[in-house]
């Protein structure tokens, strides 16, 4: 079996981007079908995770979209399955 953690790949390529990477963090939050990555980062970063016109945040987007395998280890041993996958931008003040 692939596993797949899409949680770690966002939070790779956020702490990539930003000025303050201590302070991304994405939580997975379950739904019935669905995994919701909320993705916080510091205020002063908000705008370069977001990008000019959305594009940076398209982009991870995109990514996300791309995973082809829904299975996901969420814990040891915890696999679950997903239909969708999608991307939460907070601004942690």
């Amino acid at each position: 079996m692939v596993k797949s953690d899409p949680a770690g790949l966002v939070e790779y390529i956020t702490r990539n981007l930003v000025k303050n990477p201590d302070s991304v963090s994405v939580i997975p939050v379950k739904g019935p079908s669905s995994l919701v990555l909320e993705l916080r980062v510091h205020h002063d970063d908000l705008g370069t995770v977001i990008g000019k016109g959305g594009r940076i945040a398209k982009s991870l987007r995109t990514i996300l979209g791309s995973i082809t395998t829904r299975t996901i280890q969420v814990e040891e041993g915890v696999v679950e399955n997903y239909s969708k996958i999608a991307l939460e931008i907070i601004d942690d003040e």
